[in-house]
C-alpha cells in the first residue's frame, strides 16, 4: 500500500487530467449534436455569424454585404485572423466548436504550466503536478466560448512578456506580435496593453532605467492587434458611419450600488468569465492568508505578510473589481469617453475578465506553499484540494458549463423518459426543417424575419434576415428597425428600454410583453396578434415571416401577410407558420 501511494504521489495529476478531459470527450462523442450547448451570446450570436460568413464566402472577402440585419458590411463581423474563428472558416460548425472547446482546455493548461516553469525554473520539478492540476482547472473554466482561447491564453501573454523582459531571445518579440491570433482587442487587448504600459513605468522606476524591452513589446503587441483585427480598427478609427454604440445607454449607480458591484465581482462569478471560485477556491485562499498572518504574527514577523504572493494576487483581483464598479459611476465613465472618444460605449469594466486566471494563480500559490512545507500530509492535502477544485468546476451549473448541462439534461431524459424544455444543438437550429421549407417555397435569398424564433436559426440555414443580433451595426439601421417594431415598441415599456437603450438584439418583440426567444421547447404567448408595421417590413425588403405561433388571421391580413404553409418534423421542436407578404 505504501508503494502504491508513493507511485500515486508522482502520477496523480495524470489521472486527474486524463479523467477530466476524457470524461468530457466521452460525453460529447456520445451525444454529439444532441449536446446542450449554450444559446445565449453563443449559438444565437457568433455561431450564426460564422455560418453566414462560411455560406456567403465572407471570411476573407472585402466590401461584401452579409445577408443579416438587412444586409451588413463584412467588416462589422469577427476577424478572420483569429485561431478560434479559423476553425469555423474551414470546418463544419459542430466539429469546429468541439475542437475549440478542447483547445481552450489545452491552451489554458499548457500556458499556465509554461508560466510556472518560467517563474520557478529550478524548482519546477517539485511543483510539476500542482502546476498541471491548477492549469487544468483554469483551462476547464466555463468561460465565454467565442473568446475561450483568449481567456485561456492570458498566462501565455504574461510568459511572453517575461521572456522579453529577461532577454531570452528575439524570437519572443515575434511570438508576442503573433499573440493576438489567440486574443481579442475589445475584451483583452486594450487591458493587456494598459497593464503592460504600467509595467514599463513601474519597472523603469524600480530598475532606475527605462525599460526599453517591454516598451518595444508594448509597441509590437499593439501592432499585432491592429494587423489581425484591422477590420475592427478600420471601423473604429476610419469609418464615418455612426453605429449603435453612440445611442447605447449605460446604467448609472449610486455609491451603494457601485460598492455592491465591486463586492459581487469579487465574490461571485462574472457573466462570460465564470471562475467558479466562490465555493472552494476563494475560501481556501482566504483561510490560507489568515493562517499565514497568524503564523507570522506569532513569530513577530508581521511585516513579512505584505510580501505574501497570494495577498498581492487577491489585491490585483480587488483592483479589477473596483474598476468594474467605477464603470457604473456615470461621471467617471463619461470622463473616460471624453478623453478617448473612439471608445464611446466601450466596456472598460472587463478588467474582471482577467480575474479567473488570477484566482487560479492565487490557488496555485496556496498549493505551492503546502508543497514547500516539506510535510507529506500537507502535500497530499494540496493534491486533494486540486482534485476538489476540478470537481467543483465540472459540477457547477454555470451558464457556459456545457458538459454539466449535457449530462444533466440527458440524464433527466433517460430517467424521466420525457423531453426537457431546453433545446439541444440539433433541435435549436433544426436545419433539416429549415431546408425543407426552403425547398418547398423555392427560396432564393429573399429577406425574412423570425417571430418567437431567434434570427440565428434562420441565418444558420442560409435565410437572409431583417432581424439579427450584433453589438456593432449602423445607427441608421437601428432607426429603420425601430419603425418596423414601433407598435410593440410603443406598447411595452420594457422594449423601449431594452432595444432603445441597447439595440443589439434587433428582434420582432411580442406586444404582450413576453420574452419569446428563449431556446425552449414550450414557449407560450398570450396574444396572437403581431405588432409590427407591415408597410415598413416591405419597405425594408422583407418577404417571409417565420413564426412559431399561429397568428390572428385578421391581424395578418391587415398587415398584408398571408399564410404560405405550416411546417413541422418529428426531429424538430418547432412548428413553423410561414407567412408571406407581397411587394
Amino acid at each position: 500500500m505504501k508503494n502504491f501511494l508513493t507511485w500515486l504521489d508522482k502520477r496523480w495529476h495524470l489521472f486527474l487530467i486524463g479523467g477530466c478531459i476524457g470524461l468530457q470527450a466521452l460525453v460529447f462523442l456520445i451525444y454529439r449534436e444532441d449536446s446542450y450547448l449554450t444559446v445565449q451570446d453563443n449559438l444565437d450570436l457568433f455561431i450564426a455569424h460564422f455560418r453566414v460568413m462560411s455560406e456567403n464566402d465572407g471570411w476573407f472577402s472585402h466590401g461584401k454585404i452579409m445577408p443579416m440585419l438587412g444586409g451588413i458590411s463584412r467588416d462589422c463581423l469577427s476577424s478572420e485572423w483569429n485561431v478560434y474563428n479559423i476553425l469555423f472558416a474551414f470546418l463544419p460548425v459542430f466539429p469546429a466548436y468541439m475542437i475549440g472547446y478542447f483547445l481552450k482546455i489545452l491552451i489554458g493548461m499548457g500556458s499556465f504550466v509554461l508560466l510556472v516553469k518560467d517563474i520557478w525554473p529550478q524548482k519546477f520539478a517539485r511543483y510539476r503536478q500542482i502546476a498541471w492540476a491548477a492549469g487544468l482547472c483554469y483551462g476547464m473554466l466555463p468561460l465565454f466560448p467565442a473568446y475561450g482561447l483568449a481567456f485561456a491564453s492570458i498566462p501565455l501573454a504574461v510568459f511572453l512578456c517575461r521572456r522579453i523582459y529577461f532577454r531570452k531571445g528575439r524570437f519572443w518579440y515575434a511570438a508576442l506580435f503573433l499573440y493576438p491570433l489567440l486574443s481579442y482587442f475589445s475584451y483583452f487587448g486594450f487591458f493587456l496593453l494598459a497593464y503592460l504600459a504600467c509595467a514599463v513605468v513601474i519597472l523603469s522606476i524600480r530598475d532606475r532605467k527605462f525599460c526599453g524591452r517591454l516598451a518595444a513589446a508594448l509597441i509590437l503587441l499593439a501592432a499585432g492587434y491592429v494587423c489581425f483585427e484591422y477590420r475592427l480598427f478600420g471601423q473604429m478609427l476610419f469609418s464615418d458611419v455612426e453605429t449603435i454604440r453612440a445611442s447605447m445607454v449605460d446604467t448609472d449607480l449610486n455609491a451603494a450600488g457601485i460598492l455592491g458591484q465591486i463586492w459581487e465581482a469579487f465574490v461571485r462569478p462574472v457573466f462570460h468569465a465564470s471562475s467558479d471560485h466562490a465555493l472552494f477556491v476563494l475560501p481556501v485562499c482566504l483561510l490560507f492568508l489568515l493562517a499565514r498572518m497568524a503564523q507570522l504574527m506569532r513569530r513577530g514577523e508581521g511585516k513579512k505578510f505584505w510580501s505574501e504572493g497570494v495577498l498581492w494576487v487577491l489585491l490585483f483581483i480587488l483592483f479589477n473589481c473596483i474598476v468594474n464598479g467605477l464603470y457604473y459611476w456615470g461621471g467617471f465613465r463619461r470622463l473616460f469617453e471624453t478623453l478617448i472618444p473612439q471608445l464611446k460605449g466601450f466596456q472598460f469594466n472587463r478588467t474582471t475578465f482577467f480575474n479567473p486566471f488570477l484566482w487560479y494563480g492565487a490557488f496555485f500559490l496556496v498549493l505551492k506553499a503546502l508543497y514547500d512545507s516539506g510535510k507529506l500530509s500537507w502535500k497530499r492535502g494540496a493534491n486533494l484540494a486540486a482534485c476538489i477544485a476540478a470537481a467543483v468546476i465540472l459540477l457547477t451549473p454555470a451558464v457556459y458549463n456545457e458538459f454539466y448541462w449535457t449530462v444533466y439534461h440527458q440524464a433527466y431524459r433517460a430517467v424521466k423518459h420525457t423531453q426537457v424544455n431546453l433545446l439541444n444543438f440539433r433541435e435549436y437550429f433544426s436545419e433539416d426543417l429549415m431546408e425543407s421549407i426552403k425547398a418547398d417555397i423555392g427560396y432564393d435569398g429573399e429577406y425574412s424575419a423570425g417571430y418567437g424564433l431567434n434570427p440565428a436559426v434562420l441565418e444558420y440555414s442560409g435565410i437572409a434576415t431583417l432581424d439579427g443580433y450584433l453589438g456593432f451595426y449602423p445607427q441608421s439601421y437601428k432607426e429603420e428597425f425601430t419603425k418596423l417594431i414601433r407598435p410593440a415598441y410603443d406598447r411595452v415599456e420594457e422594449w423601449r428600454t431594452y432595444y432603445g437603450e441597447w439595440g443589439a438584439r434587433a428582434y420582432l418583440y411580442a406586444g404582450s410583453g413576453e420574452s419569446i426567444y428563449n431556446p425552449y421547447r414550450s414557449q407560450p404567448l398570450s396574444d396572437d396578434r403581431l405588432y409590427i408595421d407591415g408597410d415598413q417590413f416591405r419597405k425594408m425588403g422583407g418577404r417571409y415571416l417565420f413564426s412559431r405561433y399561429e397568428l390572428d388571421a385578421d391581424n395578418m391580413e391587415d398587415l398584408g401577410f398571408s399564410l404560405r404553409g405550416v411546417y413541422s418534423r418529428e426531429d424538430s421542436p418547432y412548428t413553423i407558420y410561414l407567412y408571406e407578404t407581397g411587394g
